[in-house]
C-alpha cells in the first residue's frame, strides 16, 4: 500500500511533467486549452485542474518556474563584478536555455493573461534595470533611456529572436555557449544573435559586441 509521502512524490511528479507538457504544447500553440494539455501529457482534464484549478493558475505556474530560474542566474551575474557588458553576455549565455524554453510567455504576455505575468516578472526586470543601471553609470550603455525601459528593450529582443524560426533549438554560437550554431552561420543564430542584437540595443558599439560574445578583448 503507497504511503503518504510516496503518494505526495506521485502527485509532484504528475504535476511537474504538466507542466513540462504544458510549455511544449503552449510553445506550439498558445492559444492551446487544457484538454490539449492533459491529452499531450496522457492524462484526463480532471487530473490538470486537480493541480490546476483553472488555465491562469496554470500560466501563472509556469511564470514562477521562469522567474525562479532567471532571478538565480542574475543575482549570480550581478555580484560577479564583471563589466555591465560582459556581464550582460554571461547572463544571456546562461539564460539562454531558459528564455527559449519559456519563449512562450512573450505571446500569453500579450493577451489576457497579461497583467498577471507582468507582475511575476518584477523581481527579473528589476535585476536586469540594475544591471543596465550599473552601465550607464559606467558609461558602457546607452543613456537616452531609463534603465528599467532601456533593460526591457534589450530583454525583449532575446524573448523575441528565442521565439523566431532563427533558433532551431538551443543552438549556440562559437563564443557564446560553447557550441556551433545548427548551420553553422555564426553570429546570426541562437544565443549569439540574442546575445549581439541585445548589445546593440543596449548602445554598445558593434566591433565590442562582437568581440565580447566571440571571446575577444576588444575595448
Amino acid at each position: 500500500m503507497p504511503t503518504e509521502s510516496s503518494r505526495a512524490r506521485s502527485m509532484n511528479e504528475t504535476r511537474d511533467r504538466i507542466l513540462d507538457v504544458a510549455l511544449d504544447v503552449l510553445g506550439e500553440n498558445p492559444d492551446a486549452g487544457m484538454g490539449d494539455i492533459a491529452s499531450a501529457a496522457g492524462v484526463v482534464r480532471r487530473t490538470i485542474y486537480g493541480h490546476f484549478p483553472s488555465r491562469l493558475d496554470l500560466v501563472r505556474t509556469l511564470t514562477e518556474r521562469a522567474v525562479t530560474e532567471m532571478t538565480a542566474v542574475l543575482a549570480e551575474v550581478n555580484a560577479s563584478g564583471a563589466e555591465a557588458d560582459a556581464a550582460w553576455v554571461a547572463f544571456i549565455a546562461r539564460v539562454w536555455p531558459v528564455a527559449h524554453r519559456y519563449r512562450v510567455l512573450l505571446a500569453l504576455r500579450r493577451g489576457e493573461y497579461g497583467e498577471a505575468i507582468h507582475g511575476l516578472l518584477g523581481p527579473v526586470d528589476e535585476l536586469l534595470a540594475d544591471l543596465v543601471e550599473r552601465g550607464q553609470d559606467s558609461d558602457v550603455f546607452a543613456q537616452h533611456l531609463p534603465a528599467g525601459i532601456l533593460s526591457q528593450v534589450a530583454y525583449g529582443v532575446v524573448f523575441a529572436i528565442a521565439d523566431s524560426d532563427l533558433s532551431n533549438g538551443t543552438d549556440g554560437v562559437d563564443g557564446v555557449d560553447g557550441t556551433d550554431g545548427a548551420d553553422g552561420m555564426d553570429g546570426t543564430r541562437g544565443a549569439g544573435a540574442a546575445t549581439i542584437t541585445s548589445l546593440l540595443m543596449l548602445g554598445v558599439p558593434e566591433a565590442r559586441a562582437i568581440a565580447l560574445v566571440g571571446g575577444g578583448d576588444q575595448p
